[in-house]
């Protein structure tokens, strides 16, 4: 299994509904809207290299407002503490 984060740059004012159209995607463990340099991240989780790219080249590519992406595989993963703070 692969998983990795791809950041997003979209066009201005089209966050929301670019976020809503990767959401659905089944590869798509969790997206949300970010502040800084990027707008959207995702993380994402296939089966192989092959179908990362397959995922980024055939669907990421054909939704509309997507400007720049950059993915990130996740080489290594830390659980943080169970109990955060609540807001």
């Amino acid at each position: 299994m692969i998983q990795a984060y791809i950041l997003f740059k979209v066009s201005s004012g089209a966050e929301r509904g670019v976020c809503q159209k990767i959401a659905d995607f089944d590869e798509v463990l969790v997206t949300g809207i970010i502040y800084g340099e990027y707008d959207l991240v995702a993380k994402v989780s296939v089966s192989s290299l092959e179908a990362l790219e397959e995922f980024i080249a055939e669907k990421i590519r054909t939704v509309p407002n997507i400007l720049v992406t950059s993915t990130m595989i996740i080489a290594r993963e830390y659980k943080g503490k169970t109990n955060r703070i609540k807001e």
